[in-house]
């Protein structure tokens, strides 16, 4: 096999694995273009380039944008990127570009897309992050783009550091994008008059950030083996990731149900409709989609009153859990690069009291959830892309005319 193979394709599987990853990023950004040094005074529309069928957090930001810009009247063309790839779709010819690709991706995203892609356009990036330190080589990211949204305050101040007068604070405009109609997941034999608390987490995001075990942790020391109660941790990735899944998997018990299995988002959806408490005891988060996903639902949620999540809940919208700073251990090392790093360590015992409180008392639960319903709703609205877009000097695409009220999708059907 390997005789087949070229002199200069030999060589190259004979460097280590760091120097190729070096040499591929020092390829891709030769190949990349850049943006211009200013934007354009003007522009007309909006697109939105990224991922736009992964199922992942950056994925779901680029197909929220792109729905949102079409509700706010600026178009929202969907622009697929992926590396090893050419885009698929064109960029309206007087529009902005808003690239939902966080910086080290921008690169080898950008490296097929052509020399002309970024020319005479303004361009948007949109970063998340879930630490308060950036990795150094993010910074290669400011030449692709004119400014930089983040989707939360946490993401923000992180990103000035870098990137000092260009970065905007506009949170993910999930309240225009309707949620898939939820699917009624498989029979889970489920006690008629259980309270079901759900935990969701893709283990790609790191075990250790993402904290399960924490969370049944919470959930044992509130509720131990009652029937009535019931936790259901839904897993994303447990295949790709094998070691972590089973070390979730480990503590299923007969209360406690570990899911594996990759779900698409009508079952997701139909899975957290059956849930009555949404419960994270993250360490980090640059954002929290299901936990905004849930808020605007109407579903009561018990998080970690830590990072980004804090873009669109407080304490009279949410169970905020307590926490200390620990310095970042993390055995993925997605972080290696971050020494003196911080995140949270929720504490577990006041968790425990907020699902029991939960648990116990239907009319609390209700209250919570409409509280967090509005107050998720009013954080996002689109308001804040519409003001960025309007700074920025991007008009929707019926020009001269405002653009129209969008329409908040925040209710859930049964399923």
């Amino acid at each position: 096999m390997t005789g087949s193979l070229s002199l200069p394709h030999r060589l190259w599987r004979c460097l280590p694995q760091k120097a190729r990853r070096e040499g591929l990023a020092w390829l891709a950004g030769h190949m990349a273009p850049s943006c211009d040094p200013t934007p354009p005074p003007r522009s007309t529309g909006l697109a939105v380039a990224g991922e736009m069928d992964a199922l992942t957090g950056l994925g779901e930001a680029a197909r929220c944008f792109a729905t949102a810009a079409a509700a706010l009247g600026y178009g929202g063309t969907p622009v697929r990127l992926g590396i090893g790839h050419p885009r698929s779709g064109q960029v309206p010819p007087a529009a902005a570009l808003l690239l939902a690709v966080n910086a080290p991706s921008l690169a080898p995203m950008l490296a097929r897309c052509g020399a002309d892609f970024l020319r005479g356009r303004h361009v948007i990036g949109s970063w998340v992050w879930e630490l308060p330190t950036l990795p150094p080589a993010w910074a290669a990211g400011a030449r692709y783009v004119h400014e930089v949204w983040a989707p939360s305050p946490f993401v923000a101040r992180a990103l000035s550091r870098l990137l000092p007068g260009r970065v905007r604070l506009v949170p993910y405009p999930l309240a225009l994008c309707p949620p898939p109609a939820p699917v009624a997941p498989e029979p889970l034999a489920l006690p008629p008059e259980a309270v079901v608390v759900l935990v969701v987490l893709a283990l790609g995001s790191g075990l250790e950030r993402k904290n399960p075990l924490a969370a049944i942790a919470a959930f044992r020391q509130a509720f131990g083996a009652r029937a009535d109660r019931v936790l259901i941790v839904k897993l994303q990735g447990a295949a790709a990731f094998p070691r972590a899944a089973a070390l979730v998997q480990a503590q299923a018990g007969p209360n406690i149900r570990i899911i594996p299995e990759d779900w698409p988002r009508p079952r997701l959806a139909g899975l957290l409709w059956r849930a009555d408490i949404v419960l994270s005891l993250h360490r980090a988060e640059g954002f929290g989609l299901v936990l905004a996903e849930a808020m605007l639902a109407g579903k009561p949620v018990v998080a970690t009153g830590w990072s980004g999540n804090l873009a669109f809940m407080d304490a009279d919208s949410a169970g905020l859990v307590p926490h200390r700073l620990i310095p970042v251990r993390d055995a993925g090392g997605h972080y290696a690069d971050l020494p003196g790093a911080l995140w949270a360590e929720p504490e577990i015992e006041h968790a425990a009291v907020w699902l029991d409180r939960l648990a116990d008392h239907p009319a609390q639960r209700h209250h919570l959830g409409r509280q967090g319903q509005m107050h998720a709703r009013a954080c996002l609205d689109g308001a804040a892309m519409q003001a960025a877009l309007a700074a920025a000097g991007i008009r929707p695409c019926a020009m001269g005319l405002d653009a129209p009220a969008p329409k908040v999708f925040a209710e859930m059907a049964n399923p």
